[in-house]
């Protein structure tokens, strides 16, 4: 059976592995799981791991034996036990149950990580079932499943923005011709918004209340309606050491995060300025796009607009277009077989 016939098999499976959140594909079936890349191990063995939206629920409410963590920051693996525990959870409830199954797997991964990084994912999934591992990098596959040609001579540009990676390439002829990947991203956002509601209003605030903030009145650009643009947000006081509740605005909320959407943009500018000048001139006829969560931002497609003038689309899904790119990788292994970027054979 040769290379690409493999990929005919319906069990083969296309993954997102994010930081925040984790998508598969199953071909012919589409996008089978979406699930928060969360897990709670119970140190004494009592309790079964909990994998996705269920031990994203324990975060911040668990007794001092149960450890809920994000193995993977910033786009990468940061506990290989537990990713490993987790990837293996999803395969089997993606495959109903069942233990003897091994997958072939195609991973989207960011373009920026080491070839260490790069090994220890591709033995996660390895342990954690596969037959073979195939990976891709994410801005490739955001392309892909955004629907832009990246098989064509044209340049494409795109900007993928997750939970701990932004992602910033111009793709043609199914290659990278320029690239570029910062470690900041969904996660840093949440994180200047907890630093902001702690100096300036002195209350603490967790992850999930953060991330609610940032998609509640969370802004990149301004707007006209913004001062009206308001939330309360419940904490720890810190001067009182009790529960408080303080108002917030939209402005300030977009001013915490000025810091890490201007690296985000520097990344663009610098991509944009190594672009080779014919390429350039059809990113600037055909506009740039925007996936991932974080074009989700209200403003964002806006504020990279005026940054750089080139007219900015955000995709039609974009938080599944790494797992769609894959999904059609691997429907169409002949067509995009340039695309992967890594592979390990185990059987």
């Amino acid at each position: 059976m040769g290379l690409f016939d493999r990929f005919s098999l319906s069990k083969d499976m296309g993954i997102d592995l994010g930081t925040a959140n984790t998508l598969v594909y199953v071909s012919g079936k589409g996008i089978v799981l979406q699930e928060p890349s969360v897990i709670a191990v119970d140190q004494t063995g009592k309790m079964p791991p909990v994998v996705g939206e269920d031990a994203k629920k324990m975060l911040g409410r668990t007794p001092g034996n149960v450890i809920v963590t994000r193995p993977l920051r910033d786009g990468v693996i940061a506990d290989f036990d537990t990713a490993e525990l987790m990837l293996k959870h999803f395969i089997q409830r993606v495959h109903e149950g069942r233990t003897l199954v091994s997958p072939r797997m195609i991973i989207g991964i960011p373009s920026g990580v080491t070839g260490v990084e790069r090994r220890a994912l591709m033995d996660a999934a390895s342990q954690a079932g596969a037959r073979d591992v195939y990976l891709i990098d994410e801005p490739v596959a955001a392309a892909i499943g955004a629907g832009l040609p990246v098989a064509e001579p044209i340049g494409n540009m795109i900007i993928d923005i997750g939970g701990g990676t932004t992602e910033v390439a111009v793709l043609s002829l199914q290659g990278t011709v320029v690239s570029e990947s910062v470690r900041v991203a969904g996660d840093e956002l949440n994180e200047c918004i907890i630093h902001y509601m702690k100096k300036v209003h002195n209350l603490v605030i967790g992850e999930r209340t953060a991330e609610d903030i940032k998609i509640r009145i969370g802004s990149a650009y301004p707007t006209r309606n913004d001062d009206e643009n308001t939330m309360e947000v419940r904490g720890l006081h810190m001067l009182s050491g009790l529960p408080r509740t303080v108002t917030i605005k939209a402005p300030e909320i977009r001013e915490s995060m000025s810091e890490p959407l201007s690296v985000i943009i520097d990344a663009v500018k610098r991509t944009l300025e190594r672009t080779p000048p014919e390429l350039a001139s059809d990113i600037v006829d055909r506009g740039i796009m925007l996936a991932g969560g974080g074009a989700l931002l209200k403003g964002l497609d806006t504020l990279v607009s005026h940054e750089t003038g080139i007219v900015t689309h955000i995709a039609a899904e974009p938080l599944n277009c790494v797992v769609l790119g894959t999904g059609r990788v691997l429907e169409s292994p002949k067509q995009l077989g340039l695309v992967f970027s890594g592979r390990s054979r185990n059987g």
